[in-house]
C-alpha cells in the first residue's frame, strides 16, 4: 500500500505529457470543492430554518411534555413536580391547562385554543420573546395576531370565551331547566395581541392557569400536562432519554406518556427535514459530475504514463497492485477537494454566523435579518464521506482499465 500511494503522489504531481489532463483534473478537483461547499452551506442553512422554527416553537410549548395516554387531562401534585425537577438534566417544570374553545366578539366566534400559564411559566414567556409588559392578567387573555385579525380584536375589548361542552349542557337545559345555573359564560379583555409563530399567531389565546380551568372546565389539581424543559449543557437526547427512564420506574407509566416537540409537530419536522435530505440528494448530483470528470483524467494518466506502467510491471508489480495505485490517486483527489470544501464550508458558514453577511431580501417581511445558519458535526461527516467514498468508486473503472493497460503485450512492443 505503501508503494502504491507513492507512485499515486507521483502520477498525480509530477509534469504531465499531455497538458489537458492536469485541466481536467483541476476541474474535478474544483467541482468536488465547490460541489462539498454548497452542500454544506445549503445544509446548515435548512438546519437554521429548523433551529429557528424550534426556537419559535419553544416559547409557548416546551422541548419535552408529559401527557395523558388517553383523555385529556392528568392529575399533578406539587410531589410529582419536585420529583421530576430532581432530575439532573431538567431546568424547569410547569403543569399547564390547554384545550378548544369557543371565543365570541360581536356577531363573530372563533374556535380557539385555549392555553394556561402559571406564573413563572409566563415570566419565563416574557423574557424569551422580550416582552416589557406582561401577556395577561389574573382574568385577562392574550390573542394571537391573525386570529385578532380575523375576529376583528383589539386589545381591552370585551370578549366571551366558553368550553365547547357548555353548548351540549345548553341543549340539555332546554329540557332540564335546572341545569341554567351552570352555564356560567366566563367574559373577559383582551390584554393584548401576540405575534409568536404562525400556528400560534393563527389559534392560541393566552391566559392565566387559574382562568384557564374556568374556561375549560377542569377540576382542582388537574391539568392537560407538564412542560419541562431542559437544562443548559444537556443534550436533546439525553434530556428526553432521562425523561422516558423516569416514567418507565413510575407507576404511571401505563397512563402517561413523554412527547417531544417534534413528535407534537411532526408534520411541519418531517417535511423541514424531507426538504434538508431531497437539497442533499440534488446537490450531490454536482459532486457526481465532478467525480464523473475525475474518470476521464485517470484513465488519461494512464494513457500518459505507459512507459512508467512498463517498468513498474518489469519491476514486478501485478495488476492489483496497478490498480490500487489509480483507486489511491482518486481518493486522494476526493479527500483533498472534500477537506477543501468542509474548510470553505465551515468558514462560510461561521461567517454568516457572527456577521450576518448575506440577508433575506425582505427584511421587515421576516423576524431576522439574514439568513439562519446551524452546522451539525454529523452532516459534515456524512458529505465528507460520501464524497470520497464516491470519488473512490468511479475510480475503479480507470482503475481496472489502467490495470489492462499495463499487463498488456501491446504494451510491450510499444515500449520495445
Amino acid at each position: 500500500m505503501k508503494t502504491g500511494l507513492w507512485i499515486a503522489q507521483r502520477f498525480s504531481f509530477a509534469r504531465k505529457r499531455f497538458r489537458v489532463i492536469n485541466v481536467i483534473s483541476a476541474i474535478s478537483l474544483a467541482g468536488i470543492i465547490v460541489g462539498v461547499s454548497t452542500l454544506l452551506v445549503v445544509m446548515s442553512v435548512l438546519n437554521g430554518f429548523q433551529k429557528l422554527a424550534r426556537d419559535l416553537f419553544i416559547t409557548i410549548d416546551s422541548p419535552a411534555q408529559i401527557v395523558p395516554v388517553n383523555g385529556r387531562t392528568i392529575a399533578v401534585s406539587e410531589t410529582l413536580l419536585q420529583a421530576l425537577r430532581a432530575l439532573d438534566c431538567v431546568g424547569a417544570v410547569e403543569p399547564y391547562s390547554e384545550g378548544e374553545a369557543v371565543m365570541a366578539s360581536g356577531e363573530k366566534s372563533e374556535l380557539v385554543v385555549v392555553k394556561g400559564f402559571r406564573d413563572a411559566a409566563h415570566r419565563r414567556l416574557m423574557l424569551q420573546t422580550h416582552a416589557t409588559h406582561p401577556y395577561f392578567t389574573a382574568e385577562t387573555i392574550a390573542a394571537g395576531e391573525m386570529l385578532a385579525y380575523r375576529t376583528n380584536l383589539h386589545a381591552f375589548q370585551q370578549v366571551k370565551i366558553f368550553s365547547p361542552e357548555l353548548i351540549s349542557l345548553g341543549l340539555e337545559s332546554l329540557s332540564q331547566p335546572y341545569l341554567i345555573p351552570m352555564l356560567g359564560i366566563p367574559e373577559t379583555t383582551v390584554s393584548s395581541v401576540f405575534s409568536l409563530q404562525k400556528i400560534f399567531d393563527d389559534r392560541y389565546v393566552l391566559t392565566s392557569d387559574l382562568f384557564a380551568h374556568k374556561i375549560l372546565l377542569l377540576g382542582r389539581g388537574e391539568y392537560s400536562g407538564i412542560d419541562i424543559r431542559q437544562k443548559e449543557g444537556h443534550s436533546r437526547d439525553a434530556f428526553t432519554a432521562s425523561l422516558r427512564q423516569w416514567l418507565a420506574g413510575s407507576p404511571m407509566k401505563e397512563i402517561w406518556k413523554v412527547r417531544t416537540l417534534e413528535e407534537k409537530y411532526s408534520s411541519i419536522f418531517t417535511v423541514m427535514q424531507l426538504e434538508k435530505w431531497a437539497s442533499f440528494s440534488v446537490l450531490m448530483l454536482i459532486i457526481l459530475v465532478a467525480a464523473l470528470s475525475l474518470t476521464g483524467s485517470l484513465a488519461m494518466t494512464a494513457i500518459d504514463k505507459q512507459r512508467e506502467l512498463f517498468y513498474l510491471r518489469c519491476l514486478g508489480l501485478e495488476k492489483p497492485q496497478f490498480m490500487s495505485i489509480f483507486i489511491i490517486q482518486g481518493g486522494m483527489t476526493g479527500l483533498a477537494g472534500t477537506t477543501a470544501g468542509i474548510i470553505i464550508a465551515w468558514s462560510i458558514c461561521r461567517l454568516q454566523e457572527l456577521y450576518g453577511i448575506v440577508q433575506l431580501p425582505s427584511k421587515s417581511a421576516f423576524i431576522i435579518p439574514a439568513y439562519p445558519v446551524s452546522m451539525h458535526l454529523d452532516d459534515f461527516v456524512i458529505v465528507g464521506i460520501t464524497g470520497v467514498v464516491l470519488c473512490l468508486a468511479v475510480s475503479l473503472y480507470p482503475a481496472r482499465k489502467a490495470a489492462m493497460i499495463a499487463t498488456s503485450n501491446s504494451l510491450d512492443q510499444k515500449t520495445n
